[in-house]
């Protein structure tokens, strides 16, 4: 990726880049980035403009730092309004042609001013930076995002699923195999390693994993799946949705994060005497992330429509703990098999969801672990069962906590964080909160069908 603070000098990498996409058929690419309502906004150019733009990038306006998902446009305290241009310099290292979009490639852009230094509210940057912070101490991070979703009916008015059956069934399987198959070669073609794909619980609704990688990496595999995901299922006379609910009496989607924290002795998240076998690094991150999960929240689960999945006994972590294997929690530890834990030992926060900009949340939860790390936090007793079930008196005794039930009380979580405010910095941070706090205010007069049909098709 693009790691100097100023845009990048020298055209040649661009050159031999476009010999390669053009030997794959390419004729145009597309240069995205995530805006803080979790949308991906693209600008896109010939193939032959790639070495031109790679170093002076391409002009998108700062607006979208305050538009909601709802393409609406808000003023924040430092950021927002009609003024200024940015360049998007697009990684010429993750450029890739696009299988299930022939002629076309991608890239994620990094942000620069006109001046061509770093924006201040980039996104992907501030992912990178917080990388960069916890390889300063030592630590690095293996990260993916699992990704649910459900597929409805192109030519259908609404919402018509686009198969059915039992939640996890060979039913379901039959009659998305030909499609699977596809997307499957689809992501692998473009250099991604799927781990897992199966029929979920929602009606209509399919989950993939693909690798764990650094954390950057994975936030840009974030993108390159949902946008893979989205045009095959186009080309499969389907339409693929990411949104949190589509039935707000059922289970809905999230997008899972899994981690891991590395040192010089390997793994962090096993073979120690902590608990779950958690190392004392290891142990801090995820205490640090648990102690941030009320502001996460508003990070990574923070639209309206988010908390038509955040609810209790849905598999969805809307409790401020954690456990082993307990999928109730908002933390799950995922030891893996006697013998495997070197690779397979990681962290899951499952309150998230497809509403996210990817690099938020992880730049987000890397900066709340390395606070945990730098203030050697310890983890409180394990969580089991669903907690729902629990007498309420008992679940405060054991400091078993609900997560934010609305957007108001998440962004005033992400106000007070302190960690989280210095990680972003002014701009990004207030930006955040502003998108937040506008979105809800445009969303309230809607009840939950009306908000589950409106924000449907929107990620």
């Amino acid at each position: 990726m693009v790691t100097a603070d100023r845009i990048p000098a020298g055209d040649e990498p661009a050159a031999r880049r476009v010999e390669e996409l053009e030997r794959a058929g390419v004729e145009l690419v597309e240069v995205s980035f995530v805006d803080n309502a979790g949308i991906t906004r693209v600008k896109t150019v010939p193939l032959g403009r790639l070495p031109a733009i790679a170093t002076g990038g391409v002009g998108a306006s700062p607006c979208f730092e305050t538009f909601g998902s709802d393409d609406v446009m808000v003023y924040g305290r430092y950021l927002g309004g009609p003024d200024g241009d940015l360049r998007l310099v697009p990684d010429l290292d993750r450029a890739v042609a696009l299988a299930a979009v022939p002629g076309w490639a991608w890239a994620p852009a990094d942000r620069f001013t006109m001046a061509g230094t770093r924006f201040v509210a980039c996104q992907r940057a501030f992912a990178a930076r917080q990388a960069a912070a916890a390889a300063e101490r030592g630590l690095s991070l293996r990260m993916a995002i699992e990704h649910e979703w459900i597929v409805g009916r192109a030519d259908a008015d609404g919402f018509v699923p686009a198969f059915d059956g039992p939640a996890y069934g060979q039913i379901r399987l039959e009659q998305v195999a030909d499609y699977a198959r596809s997307l499957v070669g689809d992501l692998q073609a473009q250099g991604l390693h799927v781990d897992q794909f199966h029929p979920e619980y929602a009606g209509a609704q399919l989950e993939l994993s693909v690798a764990a990688t650094d954390p950057v990496g994975a936030a840009d595999d974030a993108v390159l799946v949902r946008h893979t995901i989205r045009a095959r299922s186009l080309r499969h006379g389907w339409r693929a949705t990411f949104a949190p609910s589509v039935d707000p009496d059922g289970a809905g989607s999230g997008a899972h994060l899994h981690l891991s924290v590395h040192d010089a002795d390997g793994n962090a998240m096993t073979g120690g005497t902590g608990p779950a076998g958690l190392r004392p690094a290891g142990e801090a991150f995820v205490a640090g992330i648990l102690r941030e999960l009320p502001a996460l929240v508003a990070v990574g689960a923070g639209h309206p429509a988010s908390f038509l999945r955040l609810q209790p006994s849905r598999w969805a972590g809307v409790w401020q703990c954690w456990g082993v294997e307990t999928r109730e929690t908002a933390v799950r530890i995922v030891t893996g098999l006697p013998g495997t834990g070197s690779w397979a030992a990681n962290a899951e926060v499952k309150c998230f969801d497809g509403t996210a900009n990817p690099y938020l949340v992880i730049g987000s939860v890397i900066a709340a672990g390395l606070a945990g790390v730098a203030e050697e936090l310890r983890l409180p007793p394990p969580v089991t069962g669903d907690p729902a079930l629990r007498d309420p008196i008992e679940q405060a005794a054991a400091g078993v906590h609900r997560l934010p039930t609305s957007v108001s009380e998440a962004a005033d979580a992400l106000e007070s964080s302190a960690v989280l405010a210095g990680a972003m910095g002014a701009e990004l941070h207030d930006a955040v909160i502003t998108v937040r706090r506008t979105e809800a205010e445009r969303c309230a007069g809607l009840d939950a069908a009306e908000l589950a049909a409106a924000t449907r098709w929107r990620w």
